[in-house]
């Protein structure tokens, strides 16, 4: 009976992600329909390159043109990732050019400019975003980015950036008009910025590690104060060679200068190091105690231990 919940359950997963995938292709394919191809804005990666493609040649051979420039990708994603990549990549690109023909006599948007590249790359961001954080990929390049990773040791974004700052270039200087050209780079811009929000999400988590020589305090202050989960890590310094405690802490963004006015308040010599987190998972653990004050309260319950000591 349970190996039969495991199985539902994983199958409810896998129809969710197809499901958020076609509804990213959707999305995608309704930002470069009615949005950025009829003001000859173009995207980054693989679908910029075609859609250079077919302003040359014809925009109704943008599909057939995607799919064949993608098809290399598509090798390289089931040779280097993994199946399960290359299934949902596979799917994605399909259900892109599916929609991409069926939106062929929907009107295009006609606004300013301004929003045209706001509402457009925000759309496109969006559909991006979803069928990545489903588990797939639209665009080519980041294959290749993610290949070169491994091997060159170059980071994904930076091969990506590097790729698609080479197109809008070249999509300049072929049609000598470097005003589409920069705001087909605006719009990549809006687009990256709202696919890192939904696959990220908007609630931006950091990692704090707190080296002090108050550490049992601040394990009190922090959890049952500020109401905050925490781990305790046991450590040496280097120098001393003294055992001493470290404590790991995640923290909201909006929370992270209440933490450190607290931790420097109860110890003003103490050590933090903030890193960014993109996501955070976790399964059926215990609570930590929610009990929250605001940041007044717990300074000046830290004010008074500190005076009592």
């Amino acid at each position: 009976m349970i190996v039969n919940q495991r199985t539902h359950r994983s199958m409810k997963q896998l129809i969710l992600s197809y499901f958020w995938t076609t509804i990213g292709a959707l999305l995608a394919a309704i930002s470069i329909k009615i949005f950025l191809f009829p003001h000859n804005l173009i995207d980054g990666g693989i679908i910029g390159v075609a859609m250079i493609i077919t302003r040359v040649t014809s925009k109704k051979l943008f599909p057939p043109i995607f799919i064949i420039l993608t098809l290399p990708f598509l090798y390289l994603s089931y040779k280097f990732i993994r199946r399960t990549f290359f299934i949902h990549m596979i799917i994605a690109v399909i259900l892109f050019a599916i929609f991409l023909i069926f939106l062929t006599k929907v009107p295009s948007f006609e606004s300013e400019p301004l929003e045209v590249i706001v509402i457009g790359g925000a759309i496109l961001g969006i559909g991006t975003g979803l069928i990545i954080r489903s588990g797939g990929c639209l665009d080519g390049t980041e294959i290749l980015a993610i290949i070169i990773n491994r091997k060159k040791g170059f980071t994904v974004g930076q091969v990506v950036l590097f790729i698609n700052i080479f197109i809008f270039i070249a999509y300049g200087a072929i049609f000598k008009d470097w005003h589409i050209a920069f705001s087909s780079l605006l719009t990549y811009v809006v687009a990256f910025k709202m696919m890192d929000i939904v696959i990220v999400g908007l609630d931006e988590l950091k990692s704090v590690i707190i080296i002090s020589s108050k550490p049992k305090e601040l394990t009190q202050l922090i959890m049952h104060e500020m109401g905050l989960g925490l781990t305790i890590l046991y450590g040496r310094g280097g120098y001393s060679g003294h055992a001493r405690d470290i404590l790991f802490v995640i923290v909201e963004r909006l929370d992270l200068s209440d933490l450190k006015e607290i931790v420097l308040a109860k110890d003003p010599s103490a050590f933090m190091a903030v890193e960014n987190l993109h996501e955070v998972i976790s399964g059926l653990q215990a609570k930590a105690p929610t009990k929250k004050i605001n940041r007044r309260k717990a300074l000046t319950y830290t004010k008074k231990h500190k005076t009592h000591n």
